[in-house]
């Protein structure tokens, strides 16, 4: 995958997140963030092989689903089984960012 992440700017609701079902992961930033390009190939790596549905959302000043998830920095991944979320990983910056939130996961 590139370092330019494309991040969808459709307004997916939180009814729509809150009924999904399975393992999936909301990834809340923006394509002009440069945090959120630098973490791109660290989030692409701890993600690599597992069974997620990823999720990249646009996020920002007025975006309903982010606002609903209190997002505050990005790149913020939360981390869903069956539309509840069991955690979250806020700016990561090594892979053992991810250790706890996986391991909360595949708990779920």
């Amino acid at each position: 995958m590139s370092a330019a992440a494309e991040y969808a700017n459709h307004d997916l609701t939180r009814a729509e997140v809150d009924a999904s079902r399975g393992t999936t992961v909301l990834e809340f930033g923006a394509t002009w963030c440069p945090i959120c390009q630098g973490a791109q190939p660290l989030i692409s790596e701890a993600l690599a092989g597992r069974q997620v549905n990823h999720l990249r959302v646009e996020d920002g000043p007025g975006r309903p689903l982010g606002r609903s998830f209190r997002i505050k920095l990005w790149p913020a991944l939360v981390f869903l089984h069956d539309g509840h979320e069991v955690a979250r990983v806020v700016r990561p910056t090594t892979a053992q960012d991810f250790d706890a939130a996986l391991a909360q996961l595949r708990a779920a």
